[in-house]
C-alpha cells in the first residue's frame, strides 16, 4: 500500500495543476484571438463625434417591448445572462400553455393586422436557454407593418433593412437564416 500512495499524490498534483492551472490559461489564451476578446463582442453606438456607449452585447437577447422597434424572442429568465436557462415546463402544462397564449394575445394586440395562425412560434415561445439574440428573417417581417405606422417609414424600406441584417446559413447548408435584433434595432434607428 505504501508503493501506491507516493504515485498516487504525485499524480493528484499533477493532475491539479494541469486541470487548474495550465487548462484554464490556455482557454484564456484562446479567447483572447476571439471577437471581443473573450469578454464578449459588445455593441457600441456613436452618438455624435465623441460620445460612444456600449447598448448591448452581440449574442445575448434583449427585451425590446416598444411598438417602435422590432421585438426578440421572449426570455424565461428576463434576459438574465447570469441565469441562462429554459422555462423547463413541457408542451403540455398548463402554465407554459397559459404563458403562450398571453405572449400570443400581446402580439395581436400591439400587431392587429396578423393573423394568429401567421404568427412564427419564436415569438410567443423562449428558447433553451432564455438569452437567443436572432429571430428568422420571417420572424422580423411579420413585425414591419406595426414599425412602418409606429415611424411613418415605408414597408418596402423597412424589409430592406430586414433583408440587409439577414445572415444566412453557414456555408448555405448548415442552421437557419438569422436575424440579429439589436443590430437591426440599430439600424433601425439610423434610418434617414
Amino acid at each position: 500500500m505504501k508503493t501506491h500512495i507516493g504515485p498516487a499524490i504525485r499524480l493528484t498534483f499533477a493532475m491539479l495543476v494541469l486541470l487548474v492551472v495550465i487548462y484554464p490559461l490556455v482557454v484564456a489564451g484562446i479567447a483572447r484571438l476571439a471577437p471581443g476578446e473573450g469578454r464578449g463582442e459588445t455593441v457600441i453606438v456613436n452618438y455624435g463625434t465623441a460620445s460612444r456607449k456600449v447598448v448591448g452585447y452581440k449574442l445575448i437577447g434583449q427585451k425590446f417591448t416598444e411598438d417602435r422597434y422590432f421585438n426578440g424572442r421572449p426570455s424565461a429568465v428576463e434576459y438574465n445572462a447570469a441565469g441562462s436557462a429554459g422555462s423547463n415546463k413541457g408542451p403540455t402544462n398548463p402554465d407554459y400553455l397559459k404563458t403562450v397564449q398571453t405572449r400570443i394575445d400581446t402580439f395581436l394586440v400591439h400587431n392587429p393586422s396578423v393573423n394568429k395562425a401567421d404568427i412564427p412560434a419564436e415569438l410567443v415561445t423562449a428558447s433553451g436557454s432564455g438569452l437567443d439574440p436572432d429571430l428568422s428573417p420571417e420572424g422580423a417581417k411579420i413585425q414591419i407593418a406595426r414599425i412602418a405606422k409606429t415611424r411613418n417609414i415605408a414597408a418596402e424600406r423597412l424589409s430592406q433593412l430586414v433583408d440587409e441584417h439577414t445572415k444566412g446559413s453557414l456555408l448555405g447548408l448548415f442552421g437557419p437564416s438569422t436575424v440579429n435584433v439589436l443590430e437591426l434595432n440599430i439600424a433601425l434607428n439610423e434610418l434617414k
